[in-house]
């Protein structure tokens, strides 16, 4: 669950960079154009990069599916899609190196207060998949159970925070649970080794676990709080890139919302894309996964994408509440609906 953006290293980034422009390249980061071979004829395509927040995976299927498929490349883009760099996603989109990228609801509230101009554009999975896991062994079947457990996470006040609010409901103490950094270790490793339980998306380490046969307790933070029900992860930008180039930003989201379309109408042949696009992931954990997952991208939103003010101002308003808000946090300039496609696909 290492979604924490370093904000210092965002204000930095802001502040030293005029912006960049609207297009990236896979590795320049500048704009620039390419020619390709079109229904016959030669049409100029424009590079545009978008740079995911972790290794690939389901959430980002429907970005290879829009590759694959040929929906960016009918808008007129030339998309690549980046790993981060040391910096991280959000840097990278808050500076303008790229003008896209995978981000989550916690760090945009976190980054806007620093006065970081993160905007999501999108909600990739309409509902939060992430809680807290533990082998059945561990016999953790409700918050309570966190009590003299040892927990693997990476240090976020977030995440305390969270646990806390969720134990706080059945009368237990979080100073009772014993906190281990988890390092660059993966859940399965770290629970044979130091610790009873972490933080994972279900969809990916879920899943795998089902896979390995080493069942889990899963307790999805959503089910304890509507608050807690945010999205994550989403598709962002920067402020700037929407004032300079709404047109490209228009262009990007209807490609990708196509991408995310596919995924949830043809799960199958939406992992092998991404299996095919990424060949060193597991092809059985891909497949399984995105047979989970495609059903929850849209969920019960009227479309893939669509975010709700409440949600976006109900999280803000815990996350004052825990004392995690250094500032006050507009929720309506967090995010924008504007650039998904009309309901109609038009």
């Amino acid at each position: 669950m290492k979604w924490l953006a370093p904000i210092a290293a965002l204000m930095l980034a802001v502040t030293a960079c005029s912006g960049g422009n609207g297009g990236g390249g896979a590795t320049s980061g500048t704009g620039g154009e390419s020619t390709a071979e079109e229904t016959g004829n030669t049409a100029e395509l424009r590079d545009v990069s978008v740079v995911l927040d972790w290794t690939p995976n389901t959430n980002h299927t429907g970005l290879y599916a829009a590759v694959d498929q040929g929906f960016y490349e009918k808008e007129g883009l030339n998309v690549s899609i980046l790993q981060p760099g040391a910096g991280g996603a959000d840097q990278m989109v808050a500076s303008g190196e790229v003008p896209f990228g995978i981000s989550y609801q916690e760090s945009i509230t976190q980054a806007r207060v620093q006065g970081v101009p993160l905007v999501s554009l999108a909600a990739v999975i309409q509902h939060n998949t992430s809680g807290f896991a533990a082998p059945t062994d561990r016999n953790i079947k409700s918050p309570k159970d966190f009590e003299g457990k040892r927990y693997g996470g990476w240090g976020s006040p977030v995440e305390e925070a969270v646990m806390k609010s969720i134990m706080d409901q059945e009368g237990a103490d979080v100073s009772k649970v014993e906190n281990i950094n988890m390092g660059d270790a993966d859940f399965f490793t770290a629970v044979k080794r130091d610790i009873d339980f972490a933080w994972i998306f279900y969809a990916w380490t879920g899943i795998e676990a089902e896979l390995r046969n080493e069942p889990i307790d899963m307790l999805y933070v959503k089910d304890y709080s509507d608050s807690l029900d945010y999205y994550t992860p989403v598709i962002a930008t920067n402020e700037k890139q929407i004032a300079d180039d709404p047109e490209l930003v228009r262009s990007f989201m209807k490609a990708t919302a196509e991408g995310y379309q596919y995924a949830i109408d043809h799960p199958a042949e939406a992992a092998d894309i991404l299996i095919k696009a990424v060949p060193d992931l597991d092809p059985e954990l891909v497949k399984a996964s995105q047979e989970w997952l495609s059903p929850k991208y849209q969920d019960d939103a009227a479309q893939w994408g669509r975010q709700k003010p409440e949600v976006w101002k109900n999280y803000g308003e815990w996350m004052s509440s825990q004392n995690l808000l250094e500032g006050d946090f507009d929720s309506a300039k967090a995010f924008t609906n504007d650039y998904l496609p009309a309901a109609d696909g038009k």
